[in-house]
């Protein structure tokens, strides 16, 4: 995930980039209304969006993204009159968060948002096929098939695929993983992913299912 930050206040900035980076997110950062609108891009997945910008103000720029894009926006800033809510939300946004804020919450919201944006998986979308068809993930049935065979998981393994089949391609942080499977942020939990996911691999045999990433995570061998 890209999370497009637009902030002119470079300390403030400085620190949510450090932290969502420690979270497991890409970010990129905008000082003002220009060139957040050139950084727009498909590949953009939650804006960050400031109200008080030099150049233009944060609910005319909220607009302007949205006619562009339906890409989540998350209003981020000082001002905390209700008017001042209700033209952000009015404007497109998608969320309302007031300065100063908990950086665990504005995470929240943001996991909140795009799990609202995420489309549906029509049933036919259901299905991963890897390795030309060998592999088989059934998100729906929940099961992984190696040449038609389902394999035996449990729940938290099946999860740790399911959530790497959703980025197919993708070399999955392991803070996501863990956010993701768990619930948690605690880096604690890093030991029982590696287990999980050691136990996953004796499981398919011969087959490599979940490639390590070095000093990321972990994707799936397509």
């Amino acid at each position: 995930m890209r999370i497009l930050i637009v902030e002119d206040d470079e300390r403030v900035a400085a620190a949510l980039e450090a932290f969502l980076a420690r979270s497991g997110y890409a970010t990129a950062r905008a000082a003002d209304g220009a060139s957040a609108l050139e950084m727009l891009g498909a590949d953009t997945e939650v804006v960050l969006l400031d109200l008080g910008l030099p150049d233009v103000d944060g609910i005319d720029l909220c607009r302007r993204i949205r006619g562009r894009s339906e890409v989540p926006i998350v209003i981020v800033t000082a001002r905390n009159q209700v008017a001042e809510r209700i033209r952000g939300l009015r404007a497109g946004a998608d969320d309302f968060v007031v300065k100063p804020y908990d950086v665990h919450e504005l995470l929240a919201r943001i996991e909140a948002v795009t799990r609202r944006s995420r489309p549906v998986r029509p049933e036919s979308e259901a299905h991963v096929r890897l390795q030309d068809g060998d592999v088989e993930i059934d998100l729906i049935a929940r099961q992984v098939l190696i040449d038609r065979v389902p394999i035996e998981l449990t729940r938290k393994e099946f999860d740790i695929v399911a959530v790497l089949a959703r980025y197919p391609g993708v070399a999955v942080p392991k803070e996501r993983l863990i956010r993701e499977v768990w619930n948690t942020d605690w880096r604690g939990f890093g030991h029982s992913l590696e287990v999980h996911v050691g136990a996953i691999r004796r499981k398919v045999g011969q087959v490599s299912l979940i490639e390590t990433v070095r000093g990321v995570g972990y994707r799936l061998v397509g």
